[in-house]
This record gives C-alpha cells, structure tokens and sequence, in this order.
C-alpha cells in the first residue's frame, strides 16, 4: 500500500511564518536589524542550519548584503520595520532598476499605532516610487505562501519583492501547513555590468526595462490567486488588503461582497473596475495613506475611504464600526478618577539610570537623544532628554545644535546619548562629522553589552553573531579612538561620583569632542563569560533599608527604581526585593545612609 505523506500543521505568527516561508522557498542568505514588528523574522530564520542569518549593523549594510548575495546566486531576504526601509532605501531604489539573478524578497513591517515607532509611515508608497513588485499578507498561512511566490515571481520577471506586514499580521497566530524545504541550485554569476554596473549609460536602458516588467506585472495582477473577488451581498462591497480583510469580515460578515488584494503593486485595474460596477456602494479599508482608494478613484470608480476612515492608527472593527454608522463599542463603565498613571520606566538595576539621574541635574546643557530602552530618560524624574529624531541622530543632530550655540556664544553645551547598537548603525558615520568638522560635543556612548530594546540581539560589539556563535568583538574605546576623539573616558554608570567627575571633566574641555563609553550590562542579559570576567559580581546582592534611618524624604525615589516603594501609611521607603539587584544607585543618593547592602 502506498504510503501518503500527510502535511504537518502549526500554529506560527506572521514572523515566524515568514522565517518558515524563506527556509521551504531554499533561501540561503538572510540579513537583518532588529526592530519590532520585524526583529523575530530573522531571529525564527537563524534557526535554520540551512539559511546563513546574520544582524547587519544597520538597514542599508543588511539591504546590500541580501543584494550581494542575490546577485551572486543565493536565494535572499532582508527584514526590517518600517523606518528601517528609511535607512536601506539608496540601494533599494537601484535595485529595482537591476533586477535579480537569484530572487530576493524585501520584508517592511510596518506599524499603524506606533506603539514602539517615531513615526507611522506606509511603506506601500516605498514599493510605488522604487517600482517595485509588492504583496500584502493577511494571516499566517499567506505569509509562507506569499514569500514562496515571491521567489518564483521574482526570478521570472527579474524583480525584487516587497512583502509589506503590518504589527497584528507579524504577531498574530493562524494555524499554517508546513511543506518540506525545497532546495534550490545556486544559480551561476555571470559578468555582466550593463545589469549590474549602474553608471548612467547602463540605468536608462534599464529604467525602460523597468516601465515594461511593470506592465507585466500588472498584467499577471489580474489573475493572481492573491487577488480575489468573495461575491455576497451587493449592496455594500469592501476593498482591502492586509488584516483589514478580516477586520472587514468580522464587521460585514456575509452581509457584503469582498475584493481581497494581497498583490498591491501593480494593482488590478480591470479586476477592480469589475468588482465595483457589481456593487452598489464601495469601502476601502487600509491602514494609514489611501495607498488602494487613490488608486481605486483613478479608474473612475466611486468609494468611500478617508473622508470617513482615519488617516492614521488602526483600522480595527470598531474603528469601522464607528466610521461607518457611528456605533460606539460597548465598555465596561469605572470611574476613571481612580485610574493610577504610572510612566514607563527603566528596569530596577538598568545601567542607563544613574548616568540620567545625574544628567538631568545638569544647567544649561542640551541632551540630544536616540532610539533605544533609554529614550524614556525624556519623561520624569529624569527629564534628561530634548530631541529624538532617528537612529544615529543624537550625535550628528547634538553636532548641529552645538555650532548654533557657538555662534550666539551662548555658552550651552550639547551633551549626545545613544547606545551601543544604535552607535554602530548609524552613531559611527554621524560621530565622523563631529570629527571631522571640529565640534565640541561630549558624546555618551551607553555600552549595556547587548541590543537592549529589541529584546536582546547580538550586535558587532558582543562577540557573538545572529546565530549565537562566537564572533570578532569591536573594541567601542578602540574604534572611537581611530575615528579621531583624543578624550575618551569608560566608566561604570552605577558608580555616581565617577558620573559627575567624568561629566565635569568632559563639560571642561571647551574646543574639542569627548566621548564617554558607559560600560555595564544590561540586567536582563543573559551573561557570557566575557561579561563574568569583566565585571565583578554581577547583579548577585541586594540592597535593604533601615526603617529606623528612613524619614521617607523621597530622594532615592527620584531616581526612578520600580523597586522602590514608599509606604504612605508609615511614611517610610522599602525596597521590593524580588526585584532588587543591587546597582546601589538609590544607596549613593540617600543622605541619611538608610539603604544598605545585605548581609
């Protein structure tokens, strides 16, 4: 008897369903930078022995590598979020013109809500202006399918992909089927500069190519299974890609008809024109820009987009729900005076607390921020924080700053902050101009041994890559110093007293950068040897306080230590203990040396 082969079935998120995707379509090179939605893409890719992974130091480094590697025959992915695509978009706009050997898929995980992001940009106008191929999955099972098409697509019509996520399609579950992995040849490189050579000479014949491989695409837009007409009711029909469909289905049901696009570059004309001359009122539901209703209004069609939908955050059904016939969802009603605000905070023992806890004391200075754990240094106690723009600004943006002071001779002096990661994505180049263009910056480099934020992915100066292996440590000290900074100071950030002197001596030198590398880390990491060698009992003590001592001033407080609580009954602080770790930041404050270590 025959045997049959019987798919296995698993409940994967849309991330995870991306890394299984690439491992079946044979995708041999990943690259990445960590950044939520998007960070478990790659870390889910790295645990296929088949795939080389590896963290990039920022998003254009990553863009490039998964370029190299195409060109050079290797299946390809590059993921990021969507500010990411910011970073990665000089290559990925000649890339388009290029076209692929081996195919290669660009992920953009954008972020309606901006609940970890600066902004809320809609990275579907990336694959419009680039010209690129783009498809939008909806749940799990088409990220896996869309992935493996997109190579198949790809390499026959010579173009990279775009696969545009969203934060609940990269972090939702749906039950997925699981193929086996499908290994693909590399395919051979062959020298070719007029594909591959962008001067002048070569980009225009290749910009026509680009304008007839569109067409095509536009073509086969028309009846690609990801496009698809779902006829019910007609008196109201919905247009919409992404997790808009399902949020569309749970508000409608089978109360409307429903074109569901997930190939959205080009889009189908006529399969769109068709749908809406068979219905009698039309919505479209998108998140964010009105990417498809622009498009849907150009082929003459009438619909109702964001004149009654927001133009930002989430589009979820009772967002629709209200749009459409002003049904307010039913909550719980409470009496909202007795709702207790509690502000983000570092955790109890971070390393970036006693550096702001003493910068935000400092007069008429200006902290130029970044992105990272430490960004929430800019509310209170601390208050330590004045500008964040992007990844790498702090220096270059602090730079800016410092000359407008000079010239008004105002005496202010700018003070930068960024961490470890962030300083090698894009903190290096920016540090250069501050060099090279003799600043007078005191630049702060946080130096917590990991990439904090993301949740704790390796980085060029841990000493291990994506896949955890051992790996080249860049020396922070080492590399500031060849860029040109003559003053550079490493200090332990818990140890306040060496904060302030360290402070002082940088604010002293007037007509030159300095750079100070705080070196300490992370409390939630997971410690390598390097880190037990290096730094002397780790987070291994407590810290108690005497009750006899305490007169509850609420100065330890100040330093913001969710450990810390003050018992308005007693009027006295005590510290929780199961969070305690000891950094001894609160004993330096105290006045009254309440707070002590533990036997």
């Amino acid at each position: 008897m025959k045997e049959v082969k019987r798919e296995m079935k698993k409940l994967m998120t849309g991330d995870e369903a991306i890394a299984r995707g690439a491992y079946e379509a044979g995708v041999r090179h990943a690259s990445a930078y960590p950044g939520t939605p998007s960070t478990e893409i790659l870390e889910n890719i790295s645990t296929y022995k088949e795939i080389y992974a590896e963290w990039a130091p920022n998003e254009k480094v990553a863009m490039e590598s998964a370029i190299g590697a195409a060109i050079g025959g290797a299946r390809s992915i590059v993921s990021m979020k969507h500010v990411g695509m910011n970073v990665a978009a000089d290559p990925l706009f000649t890339w388009a013109y290029m076209g692929v050997n081996a195919g290669n898929v660009i992920i953009t995980a954008d972020e309606p809500g901006m609940y970890s992001s600066q902004n809320e940009q809609d990275n579907r106008n990336y694959a419009k202006a680039a010209k690129l191929a783009m498809l939008e999955p909806s749940d799990s099972q088409e990220c896996i399918d869309m992935v493996k098409a997109a190579y198949e697509l790809g390499e026959k019509y010579d173009t990279p992909f775009v696969i545009r996520m969203t934060t609940r399609v990269c972090h939702s579950k749906s039950v997925v089927e699981l193929h086996d992995r499908v290994e693909i040849p590399l395919k051979d490189w062959e020298k070719n500069p007029q594909k591959y050579v962008c001067l002048p000479a070569h980009a225009r014949p290749m910009r026509v190519k680009l304008e007839e491989r569109l067409e095509k695409l536009a073509e086969y837009s028309e009846t690609s299974p990801f496009n698809r007409v779902e006829m019910g009711d007609t008196s109201v029909g919905v247009i919409a890609s992404g997790i808009c469909y399902y949020y569309a289905k749970e508000v409608w049901g089978d109360k409307a008809s429903y074109l569901k696009l997930g190939f959205t570059n080009p889009m189908p004309a006529n399969l769109i024109k068709d749908f809406c001359s068979k219905v009698d009122k039309v919505y479209i539901l998108e998140e964010n820009d009105p990417y498809i209703e622009e498009f849907v209004k150009l082929q003459g069609c009438e619909c109702v987009g964001k004149e009654i939908f927001p133009k930002w955050g989430e589009m979820t059904p009772d967002v629709i729900r209200a749009a459409v016939g002003g049904e307010k969802p039913k909550t719980i009603e409470f009496d909202h005076s007795k709702l207790i605000n509690r502000a983000p905070t570092f955790c109890a023992g971070c390393p970036h607390r006693g550096m702001f806890y003493r910068l935000g004391k400092r007069k008429d200075i200006m902290i130029s921020g970044d992105i990272g754990c430490y960004t929430l240094a800019a509310g209170a106690p601390y208050k330590a924080m004045d500008s964040t723009v992007c990844m790498g600004a702090s220096i270059s943006l602090g730079h800016g700053a410092q000359k407008a002071f000079n010239m008004g001779d105002t005496g202010r002096r700018v003070v930068t902050v960024l961490g470890d990661s962030t300083f090698f994505h894009t903190g290096v180049n920016s540090l250069i101009n501050t060099v090279y263009n003799n600043s007078n910056t005191i630049n702060i480099i946080l130096d917590n041994r990991i990439t904090g934020m993301t949740g704790h992915q390796q980085n060029p100066g841990t000493g291990f890559n994506a896949k955890g292996e051992p790996a080249s440590m860049i020396i922070l000290e080492d590399l500031v110093k060849a860029i040109g900074i003559k003053h550079i100071f490493v200090i332990n950030p818990n140890n306040l007293k060496e904060v302030d002197e360290t402070l002082d001596k940088c604010l002293a030198i007037k007509d030159e950068p300095s750079v100070i590398i705080t070196r300490w880390p992370c409390v939630l990491k997971k410690f390598s040897q390097a880190d037990l060698d290096e730094f002397d009992n780790l987070f291994k003590t407590k810290n108690k306080i005497d009750p006899e001592k305490c007169i509850g001033c609420k100065a330890c407080l100040k330093t913001g230590c969710p450990a810390l609580n003050y018992d308005r009954v007693n009027k006295k602080v005590h510290i929780n203990r199961a969070q305690c770790v000891g950094c001894d930041v609160c004993m330096q404050v105290c006045r009254k040396d309440a707070i002590s270590k533990e036997d």
